[in-house]
């Protein structure tokens, strides 16, 4: 039987990976012309192998971009837009020099641009879509900013269709409402997670609805991500739902629904865990001053698991302290002041706990001023800024001051970081100023300049600082720079500074003043104004 003959292509191509030395190419002649010939050939062999192929329908030509009606951007600040999605983070540590960190200035120029209601350049459409891609922190403020054509670009570059799962201003997209009780259905996971979501924000009862028609034929994993959507628009007409939630077959799911009602101070779960948690904390007159005494509960009933208390506590932690935890935690904070002889939230917390169970007590308060939105507990917990301890008499973690914070105004919010600097510096700040609104207020930026200016004075390194000097750069008002002209001074390295870390503030310094400067610069270019000089 005859051998198949050769395919004239492959020969070529095995000519080409072992060199014309090696082998001579098919129809070539040997010597210092094959290298020539062998590219004619394959040139040829390219054109009769696509000759051979068979035509195919056109494929149907994309529909024109949707119009965007806002306003094109001035051309000094589409200027700007063009450099901020050029750079690039470095490949490496070390020193960052003076000059400022463009693609951190960009989520601050997306946010001007959108409150000014600006349409971006067409041509910068793709290169917005890239940098939303690799940093999702950019993404609600990205698509605003990209407006209807992102979706449109999005479907035909599969590397940017996390813009059909999010919608312009960061939340979920809304697909098409032509159907949603189909899409709901026979939509996949994704698509009914973004339904649901899109819906709860414009019409929280119809969301609700909708989750009911399914609820008892979902998975698990899944009945949970639909409950949290839950969160938004939660209110008392979410009770009867939840309530039924709080019998489900998955423990997670309890836990959730328990989590929601008891930030219903009204419902009636958390009228449970009130009279639960009010056993377990009494005022004693019999001593020289009142004090409050702890009876954690000896066990946690088939009742207490239905409600949300988790039986089995973390590895190093006590079965009863954790019950009492997660009792106090889901109990109204209205309660207490009945409870505890008509006392104000200040006093409450100010009262002594007997046998070392106040760091568990007020840890578990700190937890339901959070998830109650509760101010009045959260100033009392917080305390003032100044005390020696620095964080109150309940918060057990910068992160739990923190969240006591973001339930303050943002006034009252700047103002205590402010004084919490002023009296402590900045060594345990980081966490506090990323609550605070940007641009900072005025006490609270000269509060950290003024912190920074102690930390090189005294020698430090400026690494340590790096975190609050990178918030500073981005979080200052920009009116401040002409302010700290005098901080871009070189001083005398003290005797006992670490070796050249005068030199490493001078650069930290600089780079701060120069960033400011630019970012005023991008303000005015957005207003359509003359840049400030300097």
């Amino acid at each position: 039987m005859d051998s198949p003959a050769p395919d004239p292509w492959e020969e070529l191509v095995t000519a080409a990976l072992l060199g014309t030395d090696r082998r001579t190419p098919p129809g070539c002649p040997p010597g210092q012309e094959a290298p020539v010939a062998l590219l004619d050939r394959a040139a040829v062999e390219t054109v009769r192998r696509r000759a051979g192929l068979r035509p195919a329908r056109a494929a149907e030509r994309p529909r024109p971009a949707p119009e965007d009606p806002r306003p094109a951007l001035p051309p000094a600040a589409a200027r700007r837009l063009a450099l901020l999605l050029a750079d690039r983070p470095g490949a490496g540590g070390g020193r960052r020099g003076s000059a400022p960190d463009l693609m951190e200035l960009l989520p601050q120029w997306l946010a001007a641009a959108n409150e000014r209601g600006f349409t971006p350049p067409a041509q910068a459409l793709p290169a917005l879509l890239d940098a939303a891609r690799g940093r999702t922190d950019l993404r609600p403020a990205a698509l605003t900013f990209a407006g209807p054509r992102a979706v449109w670009l999005a479907r035909l570059n599969p590397d940017w269709r996390f813009a059909l799962r999010t919608a312009p201003g960061g939340g979920t997209a809304l697909p098409s409402l032509e159907d949603p009780e189909q899409l709901w259905q026979e939509g996949l996971f994704a698509e009914r997670v973004a339904l649901l979501a899109a819906i709860r924000a414009r019409d929280p009862s119809a969301a609700r609805g909708l989750l009911i028609t399914t609820w008892a034929t979902e998975r698990a994993e899944d009945r949970l991500m639909f409950l949290d959507s839950l969160r938004t628009g939660l209110g008392p007409q979410d009770e009867p739902f939840l309530e039924q939630a709080l019998g489900d077959r998955s423990r997670n799911v309890r836990s959730t629904a328990a989590e929601l009602l008891s930030a219903l101070p009204g419902s009636a779960l958390a009228a449970r865990m009130a009279v639960r948690a009010g056993a377990c904390v009494a005022v004693d007159h019999t001593g020289d001053a009142p004090t409050l005494t702890v009876e954690a509960p000896h066990e946690c009933d088939a009742a207490m698991e239905r409600d949300g208390v988790v039986a089995k506590a973390p590895a190093g932690r006590g079965e009863r302290s954790w019950w009492f935890g997660q009792l106090v935690e889901s109990a109204p904070l209205g309660t207490w002041a009945g409870r505890l002889g008509g006392r104000t939230p200040e006093e409450i917390v100010a009262l002594p706990v007997a046998d070392d169970w106040q760091g568990e007590l007020h840890a578990a308060w700190c937890r339901a001023a959070v998830r109650q939105r509760d101010a009045t507990w959260a100033r009392a917990l917080l305390g003032s800024p100044a005390a020696p301890e620095a964080g109150g008499p309940g918060a057990v973690s910068l992160a739990e001051r923190a969240k006591l914070l973001a339930t303050l105004d943002v006034d009252e919010r700047s103002e205590w970081v402010a004084g919490f600097i002023a009296t402590h510096g900045l060594s345990e700040a980081f966490q506090l100023l990323g609550v605070c609104a940007v641009p900072w207020s005025g006490p609270l930026g000269r509060a950290v300049v003024d912190a920074l200016n102690i930390a090189r004075d005294a020698g430090s390194y400026p690494w340590s600082f790096s975190g609050v000097m990178g918030l500073a750069e981005r979080c200052l008002d920009p009116s401040e720079a002409s302010r700290l002209d005098g901080l871009l001074a070189i001083p005398d390295e003290p005797e006992d500074a670490s070796p050249g870390a005068t030199g490493y503030w001078a650069e930290s310094f600089q780079r701060l003043v120069t960033t400011l400067r630019l970012r005023a610069r991008m303000i005015a270019e957005l207003d359509g104004r003359e840049p400030p000089q300097g």
